[in-house]
């Protein structure tokens, strides 16, 4: 079977009752391990369905417009492009991969904080008019590259933890916002609605409450200067995690229900971004060198192991790493552990050990300090919930390959799409049947008149 990345001829694996996604990632590393040992992606295509039937019995009716630069891969985009959900675009090239799907402009909105008049001037070629602004720059940009805009003023949230305090941060004030609408008026732009956006490592629920008040005032603000508003955003920071999504709703919904009522016609809709696709992919990596040092390091916080001074520490390197699918780990924490594929007595002695990406750049550090079994080069490495973040990006690594993706489907996640009927003949062209053997050639592609 082949994985496609950019290739719009992608294909989905649609998996028997007794094939598993483990077996999918047993199979695919035997045929690495024999035709060369490259890094690829198993993404489960059915997650996507799965959020997407959470997302609507936890938060409806706020409708979802998916961050796309989260994941931009053909499969990702054309799955969500069937249940409906709208996209979240920040570039001329998400914006035209989303219209390449035949999703209407209407249905995409360009939330870059910092747009080039070039893709100002593109979004109003496509007739995407929905866009995001937090500063009188941006609005003039915007008010002489596209005439037609409807302007979401992107107002700032009090979220900031100790994590984030260097991290930028984006909006405007409610002081400035009657400024934005006095230049809005100038120019002649319209102001159609309010957008605010709080951090998914944001512990403070409470900073929902304080967001959706200022957008009320901002748009009780809009209507002394004629705006007719009919649309809040409430942003990302979406985990994943049903508990979360459950926790945001019961802190919003009593105050949508009194400033945003359902008779108001103003539509709240959101960017969910990872909560769609970061547990729906799996990374396996393989070991292209191996160090033993002697020297003393320390164990992983809250680990508990007697250890010899002459315990070597080992540093691994893989053929994946910052400038690849680990490119968050250059702002973040590394949210996912190490499993080792290759089955090891439970007894077998653990020992200190970091992984490193193959630039053998002292940014390339994936993992800092874990507990492994020892390995040897050529062993392979799973990494899970690895769906957000590089997937359709090139990589600024000059030698680095990107991993190949192989995208797969439960036939119960498919029997629920065909139920539901949000499966397009064009997607369903894109499947084939794997039998619970897992024969993975392209030969054995399901056929939809079958």
């Amino acid at each position: 079977m082949k994985g496609f990345l950019e290739d719009a001829n992608y294909s989905i694996g649609l998996l028997d009752e007794g094939a598993t996604l483990a077996d999918v990632i047993d199979n695919c590393i035997y045929e690495h391990t024999h035709t060369g040992k490259r890094a690829f992606y198993v993404g489960d295509l059915g997650k996507l369905v799965k959020k997407n039937i959470q997302w609507q019995n936890v938060m409806a009716p706020i409708k979802p417009f998916y961050t796309v630069r989260c994941n931009s891969t053909p499969g990702v985009l054309e799955i969500l492009g069937t249940l409906g959900i709208g996209f979240a675009c920040s570039s001329k090239s998400e914006m035209a991969l989303v219209q390449g799907l035949g999703i209407s402009p209407e249905n995409i909105i360009y939330t870059n904080p910092c747009k080039q008049a070039s893709q100002i001037k593109y979004a109003a070629k496509a007739g995407i008019n929905i866009m995001t602004c937090d500063s009188d720059i941006e609005l003039k940009k915007i008010a002489r590259n596209h005439p037609n805009a409807k302007l979401l003023l992107h107002i700032a949230t009090e979220d900031i933890t100790a994590d984030e305090e260097m991290n930028m941060k984006f909006g405007t004030t409610l002081k400035n916002c009657r400024h934005l609408m006095e230049c809005a008026k100038e120019f002649g732009v319209q102001i159609v609605g309010v957008k605010f956006h709080v951090s998914g490592s944001c512990k403070e629920l409470q900073t929902y409450i304080h967001a959706i008040s200022d957008a009320r005032c901002v748009f009780d603000m809009a209507v002394k200067f004629g705006f007719k508003m009919n649309m809040l955003d409430i942003g990302g920071g979406f985990t994943g995690s049903e508990l979360q999504l459950e926790e945001v709703n019961h802190v919003i919904r009593p105050l949508l229900d009194v400033y945003f009522p359902k008779e108001s016609g103003i539509q709240v809709i959101a960017e969910p971004g990872c909560y769609y696709v970061s547990s729906a992919f799996t990374l396996a990596v393989n070991v292209i060198a191996k160090k033993a040092v002697d020297c003393d390091k320390l164990l992983p916080s809250g680990v508990e192991q007697a250890r010899n001074d002459d315990e070597p520490v080992f540093t691994y390197y893989i053929n994946d790493g910052v400038y690849g699918s680990f490119a968050s780990k250059l702002s973040e924490k590394l949210y996912t552990n190490p499993e080792v594929h290759k089955k090891y007595k439970e007894d077998e002695p653990l020992f200190a050990s970091s992984l490193w990406g193959p630039s053998c750049d002292e940014l390339d550090q994936i993992v800092e300090n874990c507990l492994l079994p020892e390995l040897s080069v050529g062993d392979w490495l799973i990494f899970d919930n690895m769906g957000s973040g590089t997937l359709g990006e090139q990589s600024t690594f000059n030698d680095y390959q990107r991993p190949l993706i192989y995208y797969m489907m439960s036939f119960s996640d498919w029997d629920e799409m065909q139920d539901a009927g949000i499966a397009s003949d064009t997607l369903m062209k894109n499947f084939f049947f794997v039998p619970s053997c897992i024969q993975l050639s392209p030969e054995d592609r399901f056929s939809t008149a079958a």
